[in-house]
């Protein structure tokens, strides 16, 4: 597994890293993150990456999973994106299985693109692949009362 580290620190990667565990924490079944966001756009991607943060900062990834804005709502029906507007988008992160072990952190990144991995958003909402030039979009999440962004974890207790 590589060191992530570097990946966490580029500025257009949001990290959120939760405090030192006291104690091990299993973590087993499916992963989710629910973003809530607004963007520049009329598409836009959302990737996040849940990792485990050894007390050295080596950072290992255990689970990622990507929305795109126009397939928020269903992959067979595209719907457009409203620019300015906030959505919810699910990310599916899938499922694992690991135990964090005490004195390690649980981290969650989000960025809006990870190419070569996944393919590129031109971010014009264009069908994929048929875009000739790049539009830069300008992301917004939100965590509040009304939009409370968050990761859901299915923790085994002990």
């Amino acid at each position: 597994m590589a060191d992530q580290r570097k990946n966490q620190s580029r500025a257009d990667v949001l990290v959120y890293t939760g405090p030192e565990l006291a104690e091990d924490v299993e973590i087993t079944g499916p992963c989710t993150v629910h973003l809530h966001a607004m963007t520049t756009a009329a598409d836009t991607d959302f990737v996040a990456v849940l990792s485990d943060v050894r007390p050295d900062g080596y950072a290992h990834n255990l689970a990622e999973g990507i929305v795109r804005g126009r397939f928020r709502e269903s992959l067979g029906t595209p719907s457009p994106l409203q620019p300015g507007s906030p959505y919810e988008f699910t990310i599916q992160l899938w499922n694992v299985s690991h135990v964090l072990r005490a004195g390690h952190r649980i981290r969650l990144h989000i960025t809006s693109s990870d190419f070569p991995r996944w393919d590129r958003n031109a971010g014009t909402g264009a069908p994929t692949g048929t875009d000739t030039t790049l539009r830069t979009a300008d992301q917004t999440v939100l965590h509040d009362r009304v939009h409370p962004s968050r990761l859901v974890l299915p923790v085994i207790p002990r």
